[in-house]
């Protein structure tokens, strides 16, 4: 009850914050349909300023798909999410997300940091190389050289803060994050440390964002040697574009 009442405030003060402009004519627009949506994840779901509400915007549909129903159906914990989403529909869900990955809105400059130089250098080598040694992929070997994305369901890792990404990370590590199975997510993060997940946390924060941001159509050529890696994902609707 407890955290129910939580969220119903959070969510309240998202709407609060959201409606503070004044109102626009009602329009059955998806835009206006997800203002839900973009009053805690910021105008065009380019993210909220605490750094807690991440980018919605550009990121691959199917991604997005899969996560809106990861947190509908418990496999991601966040009560009001759950409650936002849990009448709808999986076609109006992938209408949702195509509609955000649609969007091609700037990201803002990577946060400066202060962290050291050990730290970084050991994040660059997880993400860009991994670690044969306790068979642990690059994450570069599923989520782009250019770590932007892969269409149709893998996300880019650039321009998130460094809090958001440790949260995550230690959220597959702790088993409060689970994506459909095989959850290769969480087999690579539990076999990384705290000090791995802060590190890889970093460097990927302190990165600036390529000229062109958007996920690439396929995934790279796996390299001599790489680990494979099998995700499990959720099938997409049979037809997209209705309401719930």
């Amino acid at each position: 009850m407890q955290k129910t009442l939580a969220a119903l405030v959070v969510f309240v003060g998202c709407l609060v914050a959201g409606s503070a402009q004044a109102a626009p004519p009602f329009e059955d627009t998806i835009a206006q349909r997800t203002i839900a949506c973009t009053a805690c994840h910021g105008p065009q779901g380019r993210a909220a300023p605490d750094g807690y509400y991440p980018r919605l915007a550009g990121k691959p549909a199917g991604y997005l798909y899969n996560q809106l129903l990861n947190f509908r159906d418990g496999r991601r914990h966040y009560a009001l999410m759950t409650q936002l989403l849990d009448p709808l529909s999986d076609t109006y869900l992938m209408e949702i997300a195509q509609y955000f990955a649609a969007l091609e809105v700037p990201y803002p400059p990577p946060a400066r940091g202060t962290a050291s130089p050990e730290v970084l250098r050991a994040g660059r080598q997880l993400v860009m190389q991994g670690d044969a040694a306790r068979r642990l992929p690059a994450c570069v070997q599923c989520h782009g050289q250019a770590m932007t994305g892969v269409q149709p369901n893998i996300p880019g890792l650039l321009g998130l803060p460094r809090a958001y990404v440790n949260s995550q990370l230690g959220a597959w590590r702790a088993g409060l994050r689970r994506s459909h199975a095989p959850d290769c997510m969480a087999q690579i993060v539990r076999q990384l440390s705290l000090e791995d997940i802060n590190a890889v946390a970093t460097w990927l924060a302190a990165q600036p964002l390529p000229a062109s941001s958007k996920a690439v159509a396929m995934l790279p050529a796996p390299q001599p040697g790489a680990i494979n890696i099998t995700c499990g994902s959720a099938p997409a609707p049979q037809q997209a574009g209705a309401k719930p």
